[in-house]
């Protein structure tokens, strides 16, 4: 019988990492009716009929009980320009939200201000898996604008533009601040 060899999990963290994703900060409200957010880049597209996406959260986060509790959650997907939130939402901070533009959604739930994209859902099922739980939600309303998106990647925040975008950027005829 061969046996593999055990998965180093620092080397393994370091291969998914070449995976960019887009960064989240994921929201809800806590029993007393706070609100409660986490940074994410664990989100997916699952299904368009019906629409369903999902996250995941660490099963020793002290948010879980919130998110649990509620049955419902907001994905908003961060700008370039947010990524001091990003790093908020994943530190230890104990009130997040202070001093972060939110205003109420469905349910009351906060909606960070200026995000590239912004999914209201209820949660639909909830499977744990690992040391996740996944949570699966129907999306009930959603807004998006246009801009660069930030994304991480290989351990390091980065900007989602299109190529088209960049290559029309590099053909673009250069100016010069004094010409007439």
């Amino acid at each position: 019988m061969t046996t593999q060899p055990p998965i180093d999990a620092t080397d393994l963290r370091r291969a998914l990492g070449r995976f960019g994703t887009g960064v989240t900060i994921v929201s809800t409200l806590d029993a007393q009716g706070s609100p409660v957010g986490v940074t994410a880049n664990s989100f997916s597209s699952v299904s368009l009929q019906p629409p369903i996406v999902l996250w995941s959260l660490r099963r020793a986060s002290p948010s879980l009980a919130a998110f649990d509790a509620t049955g419902r959650f907001v994905i908003n997907v961060l700008a370039l320009e947010q990524v001091e939130l990003s790093r908020r939402f994943a530190s230890a901070v104990p009130d997040k939200f202070t001093g972060v533009e939110h205003a109420p959604g469905l349910g009351g739930l906060p909606v960070v201000q200026g995000c590239a994209a912004v999914f209201e859902c209820r949660t639909e099922q909830r499977l744990e898996v690992g040391d996740h739980i996944l949570f699966l939600g129907r999306v009930e309303a959603y807004g998006h604008r246009l801009g660069p998106t930030l994304l991480y990647c290989q351990g390091d925040y980065a900007q989602g533009v299109s190529l088209e975008s960049l290559a029309a950027r590099a053909k673009a005829p250069a100016t010069s601040a004094g010409a007439a």
